[in-house]
């Protein structure tokens, strides 16, 4: 079992808030690496799996305009996919990826560049948990090892923004107890 889906599960249980996901190029690996945690009922929503471009705009929101000038391989569309998703399922966060595995480039972008997107509540936690963020991969290897980096990036970069939720939420604690100061 994956430590960070695990903690992740822990964390956003603790928080008592929701998870749903976007995915392209994993396929359905997140969602996998999520449920396969004990107690993920309580927090996860669904999936899901938009491989076909049409289904990004369809299905989770994207732009159609954003998705005919720039393709599915974009950090806009990963941060669009994730808000999507997160609006379509009714979750505190969303998260997203997208991006070539391989073996060929896609959309004028070569094997292994990838984007992983975060969305969730506005005005928690550190300023970074506010709203939408997206990282940009430049991953090696075959087809397996980019999908599978993919599902850790995707996975880490929730946990550090659901990290600083908790610091944030832990730090108004304090203040209050302290009397404001």
């Amino acid at each position: 079992m994956n430590p960070t889906a695990t903690e992740l599960v822990r964390l956003l249980s603790v928080n008592g808030e929701t998870l749903a996901v976007a995915e392209s190029l994993t396929g359905g690996l997140v969602a996998a690496e999520i449920t396969s945690v004990p107690g993920a009922s309580r927090v996860f929503r669904g999936s899901v799996t938009a491989y076909a471009t049409e289904l990004k705009h369809r299905l989770l929101g994207v732009d159609a305009a954003l998705l005919e000038r720039s393709g599915a391989v974009d950090p806009q569309v990963a941060a669009q996919m994730a808000a999507g998703v997160r609006e379509a399922l009714g979750a505190d966060w969303g998260i997203a990826t997208t991006g070539v595995a391989g073996p060929n480039p896609q959309d004028g972008q070569p094997v292994g560049t990838v984007f992983v997107a975060v969305d969730g509540p506005l005005g928690k936690g550190s300023p970074s948990a506010s709203g939408g963020k997206v990282e940009a991969l430049r991953l090696n290897g075959g087809r397996a090892e980019i999908r599978m980096e993919s599902v850790r990036s995707v996975l880490a970069l929730l946990l550090t923004e659901l990290a600083g939720e908790q610091t944030g939420n832990e730090r108004a604690q304090d203040t209050e107890r302290n009397g404001g100061f």
